[in-house]
């Protein structure tokens, strides 16, 4: 592979990875049935968002790796969606 071509798949790759946990966070908020909380649904919901920005954030890092402020919203960004995500499993659990 050329290095042309490894500089434009790679931030496909590494996007794609924050996306899929995003996918996943979509899944669940769509089979969930209508008699759960709304808490969980935000919760799914925001971690999807969160997971989202994070992908957007970490595509354009790996274009600019220099700006160092994109690094640090993928950073925060992905954190909040795992910590969504976190507490909206914790209430799934509890609450079903």
């Amino acid at each position: 592979m050329s290095e042309l071509d490894k500089r434009f798949i790679d931030p496909i790759i590494n996007a794609s990875r924050p996306g899929t946990l995003a996918g996943l966070s979509l899944s669940v908020l769509k089979i969930s049935s209508e008699q759960d909380p709304d808490i969980i649904k935000y919760s799914l919901g925001l971690g999807a968002v969160m997971f989202l920005l994070s992908a957007f954030f970490i595509f354009f890092y790996t274009l600019y790796p220099m700006l160092r402020r994109l690094w640090t919203f993928t950073a925060l960004t992905f954190l909040a969606g795992l910590v969504t995500s976190i507490i909206s499993s914790i209430l799934l659990i509890l609450i079903t």
